[in-house]
């Protein structure tokens, strides 16, 4: 059993919100107002949450998760080559040769 009610928007997802403030204001129009903390007014963008007052939004900032959530930002999104390599799916096809080398047979 997965725990959704407190599930984050993933790396890749908030970084997309960073770069298009559309695809941003798309996600935010999925939400009711009325059903916000806030009534939606006080959001930190980097971490995907939502605030009941500024007091708490600029506590939040000032905070250990969100520095760490900004870390994971600058980091970026893993690449499917390195999940690939973490899970031991890679291709090593030894060292590369360039067009004018042959290959040597014995005979």
């Amino acid at each position: 059993m997965t725990k959704t009610r407190r599930r984050l928007r993933d790396v890749d997802q908030v970084k997309a919100d960073l770069l298009s403030p559309r695809h941003l204001q798309q996600f935010k129009e999925t939400k009711a107002a009325e059903d916000l903390p806030g009534f939606g007014r006080h959001y930190c963008v980097e971490c995907a949450k939502w605030f009941e007052t500024e007091t708490s939004l600029t506590t939040h900032t000032k905070g250990k998760p969100h520095k760490r959530r900004l870390k994971q930002l600058r980091e970026g999104p893993y690449t499917h080559k390195e999940a690939d390599a973490a899970v031991g799916l890679w291709t090593d096809n030894g060292k590369e040769r360039t067009k004018n080398q042959e290959v040597e047979m014995s005979t």
